[in-house]
């Protein structure tokens, strides 16, 4: 991994998921979690959605309508699919990683919209999201309006294989989205430093 892959978040591995202690804060602060949108079989163990929306889902394409949701997304910078005639594709991000894509890969921003939208227009009551802290990108600068927790130490996200990733280089926040921001408060600062917007 070189810097321009720091920055970008572009290591190529997307599958992070969440450690327990940070879903447990989310089902106690919320009640429970009817809904992930960016989960699988495997994530939910830990997540214990009622429902969820896998990557064959393709949970950006889906209504989002909920009392309550959690959401750690795939976190990317996105990518425009290939072309179709892969012998005319002339990224570099292809040639390095030695293949194309076939559709577009969404990007942090592609989330983060969603959430926010879904959530300004009714569709979801409470909402809590993982994301790295990069709080110089636009899609997080979008969050920030929103009450945040930030770890008192770096979120150590677990590989699909449920071996934990002790290669994670950015420290996390978490935002939520809703009423109820004395529960939120109560419950996340055992876990970190509450900010809210002044």
């Amino acid at each position: 991994m070189n810097n321009a892959n720091l920055i970008n978040q572009s290591s190529g591995a997307v599958e992070y998921y969440t450690p327990p202690e940070w879903t447990e804060a989310a089902r106690e602060c919320m009640g429970s979690i009817e809904l992930d949108p960016a989960s699988s079989l495997a994530a939910n163990h830990s997540v214990m959605a009622e429902r969820f929306f896998s990557e064959s889902d393709d949970g950006l394409s889906q209504p989002w309508q909920a009392k309550t949701l959690w959401m750690n997304h795939p976190f990317h910078r996105g990518e425009r699919a290939c072309p179709q005639n892969h012998d005319k594709c002339k990224k570099k991000t292809c040639q390095k990683r030695g293949h194309h894509i076939d559709k577009d890969i969404p990007s942090n921003d592609d989330w983060i919209t969603k959430l926010i939208a879904e959530y300004e227009a009714g569709n979801i009551k409470e909402a809590i999201c993982i994301t790295f802290a990069s709080t110089s990108e636009g899609w997080f600068r979008k969050l920030l309006k929103y009450p945040q927790c930030m770890p008192d130490k770096r979120v150590q996200y677990y590989n699909p294989d449920g071996t934990i990733n002790n290669n994670v280089t950015k420290g996390s926040a978490i935002t939520y989205l809703g009423p109820n921001l004395d529960k939120f408060a109560a419950t996340f600062r055992k876990l970190g430093t509450i900010k809210i917007e002044y």
